[in-house]
């Protein structure tokens, strides 16, 4: 092989696949943030439907919990808190087939703020769809909804100036969602985990469920 005499061309070149490896990286951890999403939306229906149909009370959730957690671990993401949060999302957006898809675009712990604050269905959809664009994290999405962004944006809607000074690169919600305990409990995944094992970890996962298919 040559040594490479144009070093701006080899450095452009590794640019290149520098952008391609986080897009691809990005993109793994979008698709476990949905599939997480989307089973806890499920799991929630299953709760609701089960509680309707056979009269269960809140105690079925208690006992789910220890249940899960025997058979998954403690730090699985399935304690009697989170599954209840589970039932309030699919609550929340059993009847909004749009805000169902967009769910998934953001993590767990950014859905429970906007669920649990917000009860206008048009209210959610804003705070889903800036975090989705300006890659909110949950202290950002907080303030947000504690100062009443989205009523005080309905007034200066002509006025505001969020592509100047709220946008961020989308990455840093993937980041964000690569470190999620949620998404760690969900693959299994302790906290200590180095970001190559983590790395690692949530790419076997993806493999292992596309030979499902």
């Amino acid at each position: 092989m040559s040594n490479i005499t144009d070093t701006s061309q080899y450095s452009d070149f590794v640019s290149g696949i520098k952008q391609k490896i986080r897009h691809a990286k990005s993109n793994v951890v979008l698709s476990v943030n949905r599939q997480l999403i989307n089973l806890y939306f499920e799991l929630g229906k299953e709760i609701v439907t089960k509680q309707d149909a056979l009269g269960w009370g809140k105690s079925v959730v208690e006992k789910m919990s220890k249940d899960l957690q025997v058979e998954f671990g403690k730090r699985s993401g399935f304690s009697s808190q989170n599954l209840w949060y589970m039932r309030q999302f699919y609550d929340a957006y059993k009847n909004e087939i749009n805000l169902q898809q967009l769910v998934g675009e953001i993590p767990w712990g950014q859905n429970i703020l906007i669920f649990s604050k917000c009860k206008d269905v048009l209210e959610r959809e804003y705070y889903i769809k800036n975090t989705i664009e300006f890659g909110w994290s949950r202290n950002v999405l907080t303030h947000h909804i504690k100062s009443d962004l989205y009523k005080r944006d309905q007034k200066q809607l002509k006025q505001h100036n969020f592509q100047n000074t709220l946008s961020t690169e989308a990455s840093e919600m993937a980041s964000e969602m690569m470190r999620s305990e949620y998404n760690l409990a969900f693959l299994g995944i302790s906290k200590e985990a180095k970001e190559r094992e983590l790395e690692s970890a949530i790419i076997e996962n993806i493999k292992s469920f596309l030979l499902e298919l």
